[in-house]
């Protein structure tokens, strides 16, 4: 396929967002620098911007180009279900009742494992959870695991050793612990239908497997960090007051039914319109509703879907030229520079793919995942939630790679050698 001239400016402005993703940093610095701007470089470090600031960017260029009716075309043809679904999660999911019902459900298993310290539950939210996200979603799931994190660990003043190794297996083991089904995890999402992946060609082909490398991840941070993990005391309910039982079961319901309704907007906009009267009329059972963060969350996936509708020019083409084994590893290392749901979605356009080639490009998809913070929808949500809790509240993304990088190798193992 040649590329047109919006093609071309979309996929440099798509790296120079790349760019601007890893370089955060540099603006954190200039806004103590210049503080004469320091509104402006303070928007432009904050990482969950980038992407929608050079969608924006693409959009007033592409209007220049082409005029103002195929710009409003081109966004009004663009699927935004996914960033407003996490949006809406993100916002349920870190409510005080379900924050609260999460951390009892925690605690519980976390006794039942007879580790010391904070170990036990270290092990319960790098494990249960993120398989978890195979039924309430993997943005739920990133959610819950993050809130909770932020709480019992990150904010008791850890190792930054801990902090990034911590957030490289969450972010591996949410990506591939929601492959159990086949409707929770974006990259799966968007082909299970196509291909006809049903449950138990899921959990029959790639589930168990994930299973194996989540559990070996978890373990594995667990016990590489015991010794500081064991001599931090589990931390104390992060909520005093307890929510009324019946408020617990109505946000249970609500999040439930925003994920039964994950691909219906219109119903699961309802639906949290719906919560947010009823946040509001017992906000004294509420803390301050997370809805900054999860518009900065909607916003950045709303960019990436937005300038990722462009790249369909060089990743099929990319992707249609190798073999099975070729794909696997690609697919692994192309996550890392764009959503893994766009590379399967473009996969289950080309006709005539071998099951073997399906196979490789949505396991290579899914085991690159955790590698940066664009690799993977879900991401964005828990690295708003922790990236507080880091130097200059930023995350590195050499860090992050250095973090995730012996997660990504067991995912890796495990769909390959299984």
């Amino acid at each position: 396929m040649t590329p047109g001239t919006v093609e071309v400016v979309a996929t440099v402005l798509f790296a120079v967002a790349l760019v601007h993703t890893f370089s955060t940093g540099i603006f954190k610095r200039l806004e103590k620098a210049v503080p004469r701007h320091a509104g402006v470089w303070h928007l432009l470090a904050e990482v969950e911007v980038v992407f929608g600031f050079w969608a924006m960017v693409f959009v007033l260029a592409l209007a220049l180009i082409e005029g103002t009716e195929a710009a409003t075309h081109y966004v009004d043809t663009r699927n935004y279900t996914e960033p407003m679904f996490v949006f809406v999660i993100m916002v349920i999911a870190g409510t005080r009742p379900i924050l609260q019902t999460a951390m009892s459900a925690i605690r519980v298993l976390a006794r039942a494992v007879p580790l010391p310290g904070s170990m036990g539950t270290y092990l319960v939210v790098l494990t249960v959870v993120p398989l978890l996200g195979s039924f309430i979603t993997e943005p739920a799931a990133m959610t819950l695991a993050a809130l909770v994190l932020a709480h019992s660990l990150f904010s008791r003043g850890i190792s930054n050793r801990l902090r990034y190794a911590t957030l490289g297996v969450l972010f591996v083991n949410v990506s591939i612990g929601g492959v159990l089904t086949n409707f929770a995890a974006p990259p799966v999402l968007m082909v299970a239908s196509t291909w006809g992946w049903d449950l138990p060609f899921m959990f029959g082909n790639f589930g168990w497997k994930a299973v194996i490398a989540v559990l070996v991840n978890g373990i594995g941070a667990t016990l590489l960090f015991r010794h500081e993990l064991g001599r931090l005391q589990p931390a104390v309910g992060p909520l005093t007051k307890r929510v009324p039982v019946p408020l617990v079961a109505a946000h249970v319901l609500f999040l439930v039914g925003v994920v039964m309704f994950a691909h219906h907007p219109a119903v699961f906009m309802g639906i949290f319109l719906l919560f947010l009267g009823i946040a509001k009329a017992y906000e004294r059972h509420q803390d301050q509703l997370i809805l900054r963060e999860g518009l900065l969350v909607g916003f950045f996936l709303a960019g990436l879907v937005t300038l990722g509708g462009m790249q369909e020019w060089w990743l099929q083409s990319l992707l249609t030229r190798m073999t099975a084994d070729q794909v696997y590893f690609g697919a692994m290392a192309l996550t890392a520079f764009t959503d893994n749901a766009a590379l399967t979605y473009l996969g289950s356009l080309v006709e005539g793919l071998t099951d073997a080639f399906k196979y490789a490009l949505v396991a290579g998809a899914v085991t690159g995942g955790g590698l940066t913070i664009i690799a993977n929808a879900p991401n964005p949500a828990g690295a708003s939630i922790l990236k507080q809790h880091f130097d200059r509240e930023t995350i590195s993304p050499l860090g992050l790679v250095a973090g995730a990088l012996i997660p990504t190798v067991v995912a890796a193992a495990a769909f390959k050698l299984f």
